[in-house]
């Protein structure tokens, strides 16, 4: 799972630039400025992936290689990859608590996209889960 979807930039009639993404078309937003609306749009990009999975749907695949990209958050990435990983794994959260030695409780906060949760125990259901974490670097743009 990669969470870099690439997102349209156009100047917006009344000022700014109005930034979409083709593969998620509830994300949108706008900046004053091309920095400001980048900045915006990876806030955006996050604020829909999450409401995706709150509505009970998979997570769009990036599909589209036009545009600008944007890449999430590292939480956020991780966080969705966890949630993503345990829609997909057809398991119940009792089992996903029982497999990282966690109450169920605190499977349902792993599994809560707006619940702030920290790296160890989203590795740790990851791993659970049948995935693992890998990290790219790359330049600043």
């Amino acid at each position: 799972m990669q969470y870099v979807y690439f997102a349209e930039l156009e100047a917006d009639p009344d000022g700014g630039f109005l930034v979409t993404f083709p593969d998620v078309p509830e994300a949108i937003t706008h900046g004053e400025d091309r920095a400001e609306a980048l900045a915006s749009a990876r806030e955006a990009l996050s604020l829909a992936l999450r409401g995706i999975l709150q509505e009970g749907r998979s997570l769009p695949l990036p599909v589209t290689l036009i545009g600008e990209p944007v890449a999430l958050d590292a939480e956020d990435a991780v966080k969705l990859a966890v949630i993503q990983s345990f829609k997909e794994s057809g398991i119940s959260k009792r089992e996903l608590a029982r497999r990282i030695g966690k109450t169920e409780n605190e499977a349902r906060r792993l599994l809560d996209p707006d619940h702030r949760s920290k790296l160890g125990p989203l590795q740790d259901a990851l791993q659970a889960l049948g995935k693992r974490i890998v990290v790219t670097v790359l330049e600043a743009a």
